[in-house]
């Protein structure tokens, strides 16, 4: 595997943003920003990173930590533009770091098609939002909530977002997930259809919010998202 590091990214606040980096050890393919429910010292988040810079993508994951409303919020929130305080929760201080990441992967040589991101949990809602507002390569999310009903102040609602997808979108749900209703995924696949970009909707059934449960579902799941980033980051 390859070699995980912590580095730290100047935000535009003055603040420092820790992230975990792994760059591949061959060929550079693109980038990929990591959001997963985790602080960065994990065992987990470190597997992850060094499992797609083996695939030839540089990779960051900012760390997060959970927000007092039990979602996480990056370790360096950043202010609104009229200097209001954050809502705690909002997801807005992961936006804008991930604009900061991409900023940082442009600034390694890669360029802004060849970004993808990939998100785990709230970090899929993230993903999401930021496919239909930003411009990035990629996008996968899995196990993202919020789909009808904001999952925090300041969001959108995935499926009132999901026409303004503006790049290809794989979202990957487990039907037995007792936090996503498999009716409320069934309406994000729908709204998603409207998008003008490639879109994929897949439901595994016997799994669950952790994949990793059963690891040929993880397998599989895996495997569909290196195959997503192959086929749209060029």
């Amino acid at each position: 595997m390859t070699q995980t590091r912590i580095e730290t990214i100047a935000l535009t606040d003055g603040s420092d943003m820790r992230v975990t980096v792994a760059e591949p050890e061959d060929t550079l393919r693109g980038g990929l920003v990591l959001l997963h429910e985790s602080s960065g010292d994990d065992e987990r988040l470190d597997g992850l990173v060094s499992a797609l810079a083996v695939e030839g993508w540089l990779t960051v994951a900012p760390h997060l930590t959970p927000s007092p409303v039990g979602r996480p919020v990056t370790e360096a929130p950043q202010p609104e533009p009229d200097g209001a305080p954050e809502a705690a929760g909002s997801g807005q201080p992961v936006l804008g770091d991930v604009d900061a990441v991409s900023v940082w992967l442009v600034d390694k040589g890669v360029q802004a098609d060849q970004i993808g991101l990939l998100g785990f949990g709230f970090g899929g809602v993230a993903a999401f939002t930021v496919a239909a507002t930003r411009s990035v390569g990629a996008a996968v999310s899995v196990g993202a909530g919020g789909i009808i009903e904001p999952i925090a102040p300041g969001m959108t609602p995935l499926a009132d977002l999901a026409a303004e997808l503006s790049c290809p979108w794989l979202g990957i749900y487990g039907d037995q997930d007792t936090d996503i209703p498999a009716d409320h995924v069934a309406k994000l696949r729908e709204a998603a259809s409207g998008a003008q970009v490639a879109i994929d909707v897949v439901s595994y059934g016997d799994a669950g919010h952790r994949f990793d449960a059963d690891q040929e579902v993880a397998a599989e799941a895996w495997q569909r998202t290196l195959n997503w980033f192959d086929a749209h980051l060029r």
